[in-house]
């Protein structure tokens, strides 16, 4: 029987990712006049509304509610007919400042300690040439090819900004490497008065081919467009939103683990976001060093403290030293403390908008991304072997 995995996106305009985009962009604010910003901002849309909350501590002034409504303009809601769009709903805000029990813990400069405690997994294989696993690449694809088809073109117009993706990949027998991709789930928001099977073949004519690579796609390739035959109800008014709701499609889709922490909103003082970035950059230069073809990186942290309470990689029997050794060349080649993670991939700046929607990982502009200890673990692992 052939093995199957699954993972799913969604859009920029899905409710819980107006929301997370949001709260980045609040962060990207702050952070741009005072890189030292304490922020930790919750965001939630509903039918007319935005609920802005959470904990600051900053040096920077952020017209919150501005801020909210220029995403959300940049998004596409714009019509009042959504019953949620920028210029006519409501925004309230009741960000106030960060406790100082946290801040004694967490500033301070070499020893800046970890602001929470908390475990955080890093993952990388080589199922693509970004190193993250296929299905979730490709619904991450689907729904951004999708928004821009959206802004960018009138191939389809009728679309709404709400839209979601699932991917099904089959696999060869040693359950690692990719087949053909056996599953579509397109759902997408629509205008009143098209027809389902005109999505349909939109979907099928304009959408798959853009993102789907050849030899993946086949005449057998199961494609569900809209399942419940209708999707005009979307958005903020069909869903309440919420920040960090969407954890698994901002990591792996499903693959490797996950800590349990969200991203959105928090600035890198909080080892949610920092550290997991860390560990992906980890274990993706692990992978691209050769020294295994699939990685899983965790590390771990108690609120105050600087220094990980451990660190661990799992490389599922694919590595060429044990994953004792992996971890001990991880220990002597990555700085895992709060400062210095911040300070390697340079997280004290506003690039975090960007992350909030379409995966946090797999995309090189982002600094986690780069493979920049490949010669370092290379020559490493050579003393070892």
């Amino acid at each position: 029987m052939a093995y199957l995995f699954t993972s799913e996106s969604v859009s920029e305009g899905h409710p819980d990712k107006v929301a997370d985009q949001i709260s980045d962009a609040i962060l990207d604010a702050l952070l741009s006049d005072d890189p030292k910003s304490r922020v930790a901002v919750e965001t939630m849309v509903t039918t007319g509304l935005v609920v802005l909350s959470g904990e600051v501590s900053t040096d920077a002034y952020a017209d919150v509610r501005e801020i909210a409504r220029e995403v959300i303009r940049d998004i596409g809601y714009t019509d009042p007919r959504l019953r949620f769009d920028a210029d006519s709903c409501g925004v309230l805000s009741s960000i106030h400042e960060q406790s100082p029990d946290i801040s004694q813990g967490v500033d301070g400069t070499s020893e800046q300690g970890a602001g929470d405690q908390g475990l955080m997994f890093g993952y990388a294989n080589r199922e693509t040439d970004v190193l993250m696993p296929m299905a979730i690449m490709y619904a991450h694809r689907l729904v951004r090819e999708l928004a821009h088809i959206r802004k960018e073109t009138d191939l389809m117009p009728y679309l709404r900004p709400d839209s979601k993706s699932q991917v099904t990949v089959e696999y060869d027998d040693d359950r690692r490497t990719p087949r053909r991709v056996h599953t579509i789930v397109v759902s997408t928001q629509h205008d009143e008065g098209v027809s389902q099977s005109e999505i349909k073949r939109d979907i099928r004519e304009h959408l798959l081919p853009r993102v789907i690579a050849d030899d993946m796609l086949d005449d057998d390739v199961i494609l569900h467009v809209n399942p419940t035959g209708r999707f005009v109800i979307g958005g903020p008014h069909g869903d309440t939103g919420l920040t960090g709701r969407k954890i698994i499609v901002d990591t792996y889709g499903g693959k490797g683990a996950h800590g349990g922490g969200a991203f959105s909103g928090k600035d890198p003082s909080k080892v949610d976001r920092s550290a997991t970035y860390a560990a992906r950059h980890v274990a993706k230069n692990l992978v691209a060093a050769d020294l295994c073809d699939e990685a899983l990186v965790q590390v771990a942290y108690a609120i105050g403290v600087a220094e990980p309470v451990s660190i661990d990689v799992n490389t599922n029997g694919t590595g060429k030293l044990t994953d004792d050794q992996l971890t001990n060349l991880v220990r002597d080649h990555f700085e895992l403390s709060p400062t210095a993670i911040i300070d390697r991939l340079d997280l004290m700046r506003p690039m975090y908008r960007k992350t909030a929607a379409y995966g946090h990982f797999g995309r090189d502009t982002f600094p986690w991304e780069k493979t920049n200890y490949v010669d370092a673990l290379k020559h490493a692992a050579k003393q070892l072997a």
